[in-house]
């Protein structure tokens, strides 16, 4: 009898843990489809503002490296684009604030990890800017390990990406770089493919090394800039670099939500074949006590008779 209650027991655990898992999954079912919606929706824009951007500084004979006051680091477009040595990498690791998403957080972790010891083998040095408790609580750990340095986290980012958000991190990362910090800034982040898929990248943002081809062709060579070179140049690279972290964001909250979409349905798909098979060893076990009352009790009619 004990045995049937402890089967008992675990199938309705079961139960109740496939209804959460059932819940979720229609969650992010329902939400995934937006995000990607919101995604493609702003990838032209982000591409259109690259490619004005590289064409504006193919246009730049020389960019003016005065002083001059700027309202904030993100306006300091003679640092931000001075070339420069990389000997301090800064990395913007995106990842999520809720778990249950499968390998998502892990795969970004791992890949930092990764980056990280590459750079390592260079002589070059990492600080980090992680966006998202899971990413934290993962990469705080192995700090001593690997050598990095926490710069800054956003553990309170609201789960819909906002433009303010990408700005913050792109202000605390130009601040990091004109103060000399870190040479560059990078994003790990993820890369949405479709429901099923997507992909760890890392994206390089600054310095610019070298102006990318595909937006430097001849029929755009030439440009008039008004009301002047500085003024354009310390508005748009502002919105260059925050423009590329939102898409980022973006492209990190809809490759989570398909992940823990795939993931829960994992997870009904296993609970309900774990059910079946409980359910099939509650009937055995059932059948098993009552064939053996049944033989007690004919055993017992049969020694009464004699």
């Amino acid at each position: 009898m004990a045995n049937l209650k402890k089967i008992r027991t675990r199938i309705n655990s079961i139960i109740s843990t496939q209804k959460i898992t059932r819940a979720m999954k229609m969650v992010a079912s329902a939400k995934v489809k937006k995000f990607e919606n919101r995604v493609k929706a702003s990838r032209p824009f982000t591409y259109e503002l690259e490619k004005v951007f590289y064409r504006l500084l193919h246009s730049v004979n020389n960019i003016e490296t005065e002083k001059t006051n700027f309202k904030e680091p993100l306006n300091n477009y003679p640092v931000l684009l001075q070339e420069r040595e990389i000997k301090n990498a800064g990395l913007l690791i995106i990842t999520s604030n809720k778990g249950l998403s499968g390998a998502f957080n892990a795969n970004i972790v791992r890949y930092t990890l990764k980056t990280v010891q590459e750079y390592k083998e260079k002589g070059i040095n990492c600080e980090l800017f992680i966006i998202g408790q899971k990413g934290y609580n993962a990469l705080k750990r192995e700090v001593n390990d690997y050598g990095f340095k926490i710069a800054q986290t956003y553990l309170t980012f609201s789960e819909v990406p906002t433009s303010s958000q990408a700005r913050l991190a792109a202000s605390d990362m130009a601040r990091s770089f004109v103060n000399g910090n870190i040479d560059s800034m990078e994003i790990i982040t993820t890369r949405f493919r479709n429901m099923m898929s997507y992909s760890v990248e890392k994206w390089d943002i600054l310095p610019l090394d070298e102006i990318k081809e595909e937006y430097t062709k001849e029929e755009f060579s030439d440009m008039e800039i008004e009301p002047g070179i500085p003024d354009v140049l310390s508005e748009i690279v502002p919105l260059f670099i925050s423009s590329i972290i939102f898409q980022a964001m973006l492209e990190s909250i809809a490759s989570e939500l398909a992940s823990r979409m795939t993931a829960m349905s994992a997870a009904c798909n296993n609970a309900e074949e774990m059910i079946q098979k409980l359910t099939i060893d509650y009937n055995k076990a059932r059948q098993a006590m009552i064939t053996q009352e049944i033989t007690e009790i004919v055993g017992g009619s049969t020694a009464v008779n004699k």
